[in-house]
């Protein structure tokens, strides 16, 4: 993602209906993909204190990854990153945090 570039967003649309379930293959697909970059990483562990240990730990806990998701919107240029690499709309992940707790 060149940063001096303007975003174009392309056409894709968010779900029109979201389950729980949807919504926890959205912030798993997070977690893999925060884990996989050392600097998100990084932020994660400093603002959460959860280590690589502890998360893998917390994976089947619905409001961890409402947590995750969390994480994520706290920025928007992560959301659009993430959209883009995962091939989701950006306002799937609103959507997916509110299915979580």
């Amino acid at each position: 993602m060149d940063p001096f570039k303007p975003y174009e967003p392309k056409l894709r649309s968010a779900p029109v209906k979201m389950t729980a379930s949807d919504a926890e293959v959205v912030a798993l697909r997070a977690v893999a993909w925060i884990f996989a970059d050392d600097v998100l990483r990084d932020r994660f562990v400093a603002l959460t204190g959860c280590g690589s240990d502890e998360v893998r730990l917390r994976l089947a806990q619905p409001a961890f990854l409402g947590a995750v998701l969390d994480f994520l919107l706290g920025n928007d240029a992560d959301v659009i990153a993430f959209a883009e690499h995962a091939g989701l709309a950006p306002e799937t992940m609103p959507l997916a945090r509110s299915m979580l707790p």
